[in-house]
C-alpha cells in the first residue's frame, strides 16, 4: 500500500527556516497539503481543528516541546492514533527511548534530506 499523498501533515518546529526545509523535502515526495505550527501548544490547537495524517516534529521547541507534544496526542483519544515523527538534532540514545516510549512512530535526526524523510515516511505506514 503506497502511502496516501493527499494526507494533511504537519510540520512542527520553531525554527521557520527548518519548517520550509521539510515543507520543501514533502513537496519533492508529493505532499500538497502541508500546514506548520511554531510550537507543541499551535500544533495541539491545530490538531483540535482538523485531522492529520502525519505529524513531523521537531524535539526541541518552547514551550511545549515535541516530546510533550507527543504524549499529549497519545493520551487524547480523538488524536491517539496519529502517525508521529520526531525530528532532533540529537542522537541521544534515551532520547531515541522516550520518544519510543511516548509512542513515537519513527525518528529523524538532522540533517537529513527527501531520501530519508520518504523512507522514515514509508516505514511508518508500512511500506
Amino acid at each position: 500500500m503506497a502511502v496516501d499523498l493527499s494526507i494533511p501533515v504537519l510540520v512542527v518546529d520553531d525554527y521557520k527556516t527548518m519548517i520550509r526545509i521539510i515543507r520543501n523535502l514533502l513537496k519533492q515526495l508529493g505532499f500538497s497539503d502541508v500546514d506548520d505550527a511554531a510550537d507543541g501548544t499551535e500544533a495541539l490547537g491545530k490538531m483540535k481543528q482538523k485531522r492529520y495524517g502525519l505529524v513531523i516534529s521537531d524535539w526541541n521547541m518552547e514551550p511545549m516541546t515535541g516530546y510533550e507534544l507527543l504524549k499529549e496526542v497519545r493520551t487524547d483519544d480523538g488524536l491517539a492514533r496519529t502517525p508521529f515523527i520526531m525530528v532532533t538534532a540529537e542522537s541521544k540514545t534515551e532520547n531515541v527511548i522516550a520518544a519510543k516510549k511516548a509512542g513515537v512512530n519513527n525518528y529523524i535526526v538532522k540533517p537529513f534530506n527527501a531520501a530519508t524523510l520518504k523512507s522514515k515516511i514509508d516505514a511508518v505506514f508500512g511500506e
